[in-house]
């Protein structure tokens, strides 16, 4: 949270400077004039000097941050005190302490009350890709060969290995590709040339399950629900939010911790 005041006061301090520069290049004026093809209307700025436009640029600047943060309103008087007693020196209210909790909490807030926002409105608008999913697993886990465990991952033995399993802590050597429902190809180590190598906590849940019951040298497909891949976020441009995947592994070789 320190970093996002320094981001504020730096933010402040960039848009004054670009301000006093322009002042020193050309006099502040109170007013400017506004021509039109029918008539010249004259418009106050309401900044009649240097130090207006400076206040004003450092105060425009802290609004955009901390509405950057997702805060929807705020005490301006209250704000303005504040501003003042630390700016003059004088008495402030809180510790830095509990004004860095009550910062800390306001923004945890704002930014949980934005994401529930977000997802309910991608619920609405990938509704059609949410049905799609669900209809997809329920029709697949009837195909003979398919296993679904109790969280909703379903996975299909290609190739049964005879190595050990891995744990959730090991780090595992795979080969892999992964597809959307319609097939469109998002990821392949493969194509690539070369495996790859990650610890299986540091991945989706559906993976970090799902590789947890191969046997080194086998080759599972797994149909993955979107609440076990990326969830309402989606991945990148190439994963859609609520998307379930396909994904075809090979383990090659349980590295250990």
């Amino acid at each position: 949270m320190k970093k996002f005041l320094l981001a504020v006061c730096i933010s402040g301090i960039a848009v004054a400077a670009n301000a006093q520069n322009k002042t020193a290049a050309k006099k502040p004026v109170a007013k400017k004039i506004v021509t039109t093809t029918t008539k010249t209307t004259v418009v106050s700025t309401g900044l009649r000097s240097g130090l207006d436009s400076t206040s004003y640029a450092f105060g425009s600047s802290i609004g955009s941050s901390l509405k950057s943060t997702g805060l929807s309103t705020i005490n301006y008087d209250v704000l303005l005190k504040g501003l003042k007693d630390a700016f003059t020196g004088g008495k402030v209210i809180l510790t830095q302490e509990q004004a860095q909790q009550c910062i800390n909490e306001a923004i945890t807030k704002a930014s949980t009350t934005k994401n529930k926002a977000e997802n309910e409105a991608n619920k609405i608008k990938f509704a059609p890709m949410i049905k799609e999913g669900q209809e997809f697993l329920e029709q697949n886990k009837k195909r003979a060969g398919v296993q679904t465990t109790a969280s909703g991952l379903q996975y299909e033995v290609l190739t049964a290995g005879t190595g050990v399993k891995p744990i959730a802590t090991d780090s595992v050597l795979v080969h892999y590709k992964g597809t959307l429902l319609n097939g469109k190809q998002f990821d392949s180590s493969y194509d690539r040339g070369e495996p790859i190598s990650f610890p299986l906590n540091r991945v989706i849940p559906g993976w970090t399950e799902g590789v947890q019951l191969m046997p080194a040298g086998s080759k599972y497909k797994f149909f993955i629900p979107y609440n076990l891949a990326y969830g309402e976020r989606g991945a990148g441009a190439d994963i859609p939010p609520y998307s379930a995947l396909i994904f075809e592994v090979e383990l090659l070789k349980v590295n250990g911790k």
